[in-house]
């Protein structure tokens, strides 16, 4: 069994308080073939969810479906194979949401890229990217799941940013600027957007054991012991973590928290040494 089904199965096993408000709640989750969306959607399935899963990444996304499928006989859960760049295939997919269940009830806007280099060989084809995913592909993914909402008259929109969108380090400015921009966009969208009974809150994570730390780590850009001995919390945060978070702002428990940015991050970003 690979990191990531283990860290999805703690994820599912973690979701012991319970929120019965999410049951029967239409979930759609972007990035969930791995990692945090993955995490996530085994924990809304464990409350009881509707799910509908949008990746880039096909292979990660049928198997994420089969498992939540194996896990949770019953379970209500689609799959929607796209880029949330592509603003076309996400108009597509939300469309298909809300017609086969009725209704969007959460958006989880987690699909994301990581950015690890010197800005004077950031060529304009690694800016766009970062812009055009963590970016981009959040706005047109809220914006059309928020056409829906609107209708609804109630909704939730959490957009997976960063601590990175709250605070700064080297060889990360493509990263740090568009979720710095995730961060604005998310207080934008809530001011606009609650009249219409529509929360929007980001999750701001700071380095979680996932397979794009990993990644970074095996090539050489990151230290691993160096993070632990950084975080104040002594470890690296875990998937599971990140989607108990993101059950509290989807849940009726967080209605009076609107445009802000929960930053969990085992305090790196309180910490005043390097």
């Amino acid at each position: 069994m690979d990191d990531t089904t283990v860290n999805a199965a703690r994820a599912e096993a973690a979701a012991v308080v319970r929120y019965p408000d999410l049951e029967n709640k239409v979930v759609l989750i972007t990035g969930a073939g791995n990692g945090l969306g993955r995490a996530m959607a085994g924990a809304f399935a464990a409350n009881g969810a509707r799910l509908f899963l949008l990746d880039i990444d096909n292979d990660a996304l049928l198997r994420a479906k089969g498992e939540l499928e194996d896990s949770h006989p019953g379970l209500e859960v689609l799959s929607g194979h796209a880029s949330t760049a592509d603003h076309a295939a996400v108009e597509r997919l939300a469309a298909e949401a809300h017609g086969h269940y009725g209704s969007i009830d959460v958006l989880l806007n987690n699909a994301g890229i990581g950015m690890n280099m010197p800005t004077l060989e950031l060529s304009a084809e690694n800016w766009k990217h970062a812009i055009d995913v963590n970016l981009n592909g959040v706005f047109y993914c809220a914006q059309a799941v928020g056409r829906y909402m609107h209708r609804q008259g109630r909704g939730v929109i959490l957009n997976m940013a960063s601590m990175y969108g709250t605070i700064a380090a080297p060889n990360r400015a493509a990263y740090c600027a568009s979720k710095a921009a995730v961060v604005m966009l998310t207080k934008a969208l809530s001011t606009e957007w609650a009249s219409a009974g529509i929360r929007v809150n980001a999750i701001g994570p700071g380095y979680i054991r996932t397979a794009l730390v990993d990644g970074v780590v095996a090539a050489g850009k990151m230290n691993l012991d160096e993070l632990v001995r950084r975080t104040p919390a002594g470890r690296l945060g875990t998937p599971d973590e990140i989607a108990r978070v993101a059950l509290f702002l989807a849940s009726d428990h967080a209605e009076f928290i609107n445009g802000q940015t929960l930053v969990a991050d085992g305090g790196w970003s309180a910490y005043g040494y390097v």
